[in-house]
């Protein structure tokens, strides 16, 4: 019996979960399930610039793993783009959204969500 995948843990998407090629029912055509592990991969490493080390510690894996979500991603990304598919993301049980971090006023820097503390007080204090 295969060993259990290790958690995966990935940012949430902002917007829609499916991007179709315009003009053309979606009945009519094939869809492509992309994981949210895989757009994650992609998005730390291509769009991020993060080196591949980086970015598997930033999702809680190993170099390997990251190297075949990129080759996995990248391929089927490509394949619905030239091949005129859909593309759906797709959750799975060892992905763990984190929240997306929005940066606005008070929540920049090493104490953010904590509002404003002087020096000596709350959790984070050197």
């Amino acid at each position: 019996m295969p060993r259990n995948k290790k958690v995966r843990y990935c940012r949430g998407i902002d917007g829609y979960n499916l991007y179709k090629p315009s003009g053309i029912p979606l009945s009519q055509m094939e869809i492509i399930e992309l994981g949210l592990d895989e757009l994650e991969a992609m998005r730390l490493c291509d769009s991020d610039g993060m080196q591949q080390e980086e970015a598997a510690d930033t999702m809680g894996v190993s170099r390997g793993t990251i190297q075949r979500l990129l080759e996995s991603g990248r391929r089927k990304t490509l394949d619905a783009l030239v091949n005129g598919q859909a593309l759906s993301f797709a959750d799975a049980d060892h992905v763990c959204i984190r929240p997306i971090n929005k940066v606005g006023r008070g929540q920049s820097g090493r104490g953010a969500g904590y509002g404003r503390r002087r020096h000596g007080e709350g959790p984070l204090s050197p």
